[in-house]
């Protein structure tokens, strides 16, 4: 299968943007993953971080995600440079995560539970951002080295058609973009779990740190 460069499809749609005030909805898992992102983007968009992660069903590792999210959007703001970052909380209940993924508790890592966790967040997203009028809506989570920015992306078209508000088509891990979010995280001191955040990626990144008997 022929897997498409979104890192160049977002150049395209960057490229062509028009000149006037131009808002982005960008979904974000945590302040290192929206890092680059929003130093990147903020060149091109005024954009509204969407903190919405019902996956995260440890609530001291929600709100510590959360907590280090806004420190970072404030920090940004505060140099000055760049178009505003605004932020909105999603509502948080864990139990939408565990209804959405029943069935499917015992799936590797990257697999059928990912893709349904990608959408019941992306599908938020898309709702919210045709309800304030954005111009765009997209996600942190292809930064990740362990995401399938394929499936995001197959995922965020979707939405964009049924909702009526166009995805920004995007593979941030690219050009060097997830080593500079390690660089931001170094920087500006964020936390930076060790797992992706529900509680069945957390018992496979313990199962993986098991030593062997």
């Amino acid at each position: 299968m022929n897997r498409e460069n979104y890192q160049r499809r977002l150049e395209q749609i960057l490229a062509a943007l028009p000149d006037h005030d131009r808002r982005l909805f960008l979904h974000s898992c945590c302040a290192p993953c929206s890092s680059y992102c929003l130093e990147y983007l903020r060149q091109y968009f005024s954009i509204t971080v969407f903190y919405y992660n019902p996956n995260l069903s440890v609530p001291e590792e929600y709100r510590h995600r959360l907590a280090e999210q806004e420190r970072l959007i404030g920090v940004l703001n505060g140099q000055g440079e760049g178009n505003p970052i605004s932020f909105r909380e999603g509502s948080y209940d864990p139990d939408v995560f565990f209804t959405a993924v029943k069935g499917l508790e015992d799936c590797p890592e990257g697999g059928e539970r990912c893709a349904v966790c990608y959408e019941l967040r992306l599908r938020e997203a898309a709702r919210l951002a045709k309800e304030g009028g954005f111009d765009f809506f997209t996600t942190t989570l292809s930064i990740s080295p362990l995401k399938d920015a394929q499936k995001l992306n197959e995922i965020g078209g979707r939405l964009a058609e049924e909702y009526g508000v166009p995805y920004l088509y995007s593979d941030f891990k690219k050009k060097g973009g997830y080593q500079r979010s390690l660089e931001l995280s170094c920087r500006y001191g964020l936390y930076r779990q060790n797992y992706c955040g529900c509680v069945f990626s957390l018992r496979d990144r313990q199962e993986s740190l098991r030593p062997e008997r």
